[in-house]
């Protein structure tokens, strides 16, 4: 099954190349409605909106379609010690810089932690300051407001003890006019 689902995408490359090697021969279509090529049949369907159809038969495979196609991978040279020795070495100098990016951007990034948290710190101690003035300044509008009650607190008691002291005297005066 592996070996026909194989055979079956080589061929389709193959017909699709095939296809377009004739397009190049014959431009005009021609009025032939069934292609066969080897093991495969392709006949053509009516056309549809979408495109073109086609319907693919495929016959039972012969002995020479079967036969399995292997691409004939390039053959590797052999390295020697000193070219091994300069691919690591080249390798170990790529590992060395990419550690040095890696650590030099941890520095960047740390430096860059360290300036935010300076302007943190002082943006929270301008705040504390800020605050700790607000409250002396308030502190010292109670202190003022407490000062001013008392003095008119005081000066009402004052004023309530010379009423009676007035009081008393007319009292005493009334009292000497009568008696």
């Amino acid at each position: 099954m592996a070996k026909t689902a194989m055979a079956y995408k080589e061929k389709m490359k193959e017909l699709s190349m095939l296809s377009l090697i004739c397009s190049c021969f014959y431009p005009e279509p021609r009025n032939m409605n069934t292609y066969t090529y080897d093991d495969m049949e392709v006949k053509q369907i009516n056309k549809r909106a979408s495109g073109q159809a086609f319907e693919l038969i495929l016959k039972p495979p012969s002995p020479v379609s079967e036969a399995p196609r292997t691409l004939a991978s390039p053959k590797k040279k052999e390295l020697s010690r000193e070219e091994i020795q300069k691919k690591l070495e080249a390798a170990e100098e790529r590992r060395k810089f990419q550690e040095a990016q890696v650590l030099k951007h941890l520095a960047e990034k740390r430096e860059h932690e360290r300036e935010v948290l300076q302007k943190a710190l002082e943006e929270n101690n301008n705040f504390s300051k800020m605050a700790e003035e607000k409250l002396i300044l308030k502190m010292e509008q109670i202190k003022e407001n407490r000062e001013a009650n008392l003095a008119a607190l005081i000066e009402r008691l004052q004023e309530k003890e010379r009423h009676a002291a007035e009081v008393r005297r007319n009292k005493e005066l009334q009292v000497e006019l009568s008696g």
